[in-house]
């Protein structure tokens, strides 16, 4: 699954990187080294532009709110159970095959979090209270340094309780597709003295990080063809992240700053490494 990620780039970085047409600086989100459910989030779709040529999408850097709310949903209230759409049955789902067939977008990222249960721990219950198992977050981002870029969606929900001129009368909000982590040997192998071969080991799941080959055919309004939109949810070429233990400071959503993607030499926590 992917429920924390970083994103520290500057919206000018990504304006060259993802070839934006239409950004306003003004709304641009601050950088964010632990991004959350329900929290805004900057994402590149494609889509045309009021009062411009309607039959031209252009390409903008938006800001939406991560957590889906579907168009026909009757509050937003499930939106922060849905941060993740399983690219396995995202064309079955309600809740994600309309946006998948038409609002696709990417969630640019310098990497995402992911928790790792320590070792021989698992949830107990002590004195009446269950006790958490120990968790050591990983770090994994791409091996060259490069933006990562997520596969996702995006929909329009409105707000039956406002007036339509009402600046929140409209929600947007977007999802990010994950698919079966892979089973190949990191880039390099895991930093630090022991860790994880594969991201597998250390979830069975992970956000679908699409390659730059796939960005344009990813947001193409245009490409509604089932089979062309699902041949880009296949994984990304091997070898191309790696993965290295952090602080568990990132587990509390209330600790932001680039020193939480600082590397440690060894796992705070005792894991199955």
């Amino acid at each position: 699954m992917c429920g924390r990620f970083a994103a520290s780039r500057k919206p000018e970085d990504l304006v060259g990187l993802f070839g934006i047409e239409k950004w306003d600086p003004t709304e641009a989100a601050v950088p964010d080294w632990n991004v959350a459910p329900t929290k805004t989030v900057q994402v590149v779709l494609e889509r045309p532009v009021k009062d411009a040529d309607p039959g031209r999408p252009v390409r903008q850097l938006r800001n939406l709110t991560w957590g889906l709310v579907p168009s026909w949903s009757k509050s937003p209230e499930g939106a922060a159970r849905m941060i993740n759409a399983r690219a396995e049955t995202i064309q079955q789902k309600p809740s994600f095959r309309r946006a998948f067939a038409a609002r696709r977008c990417i969630v640019p990222a310098d990497g995402y979090y992911e928790w790792l249960t320590a070792a021989g721990e698992r949830e107990l219950e002590v004195e009446g209270r269950k006790k958490r198992p120990r968790k050591q977050p990983y770090f994994v981002t791409p091996a060259d340094g490069s933006v990562m870029g997520f596969a996702g969606l995006y929909e329009f929900w409105r707000d039956p309780a406002l007036p339509g001129d009402h600046p929140q009368a409209w929600w947007t909000t977007c999802t990010i597709v994950t698919t079966e982590a892979e089973s190949t040997p990191l880039a390099g192998g895991a930093d630090g003295a022991e860790g994880p071969a594969s991201l597998a080991d250390i979830h069975p799941r992970m956000p679908l990080m699409l390659p730059p080959d796939r960005w344009d055919p990813w947001l193409d309004p245009a490409r509604t063809e089932p089979a062309e939109v699902t041949e880009l949810l296949a994984p990304p070429p091997a070898g191309l992240v790696r993965a290295y233990p952090v602080s568990t400071a990132v587990s509390n959503v209330r600790n932001n700053g680039p020193e939480l993607l600082t590397a440690l030499e060894g796992p705070e926590e005792g894991t199955l490494f």
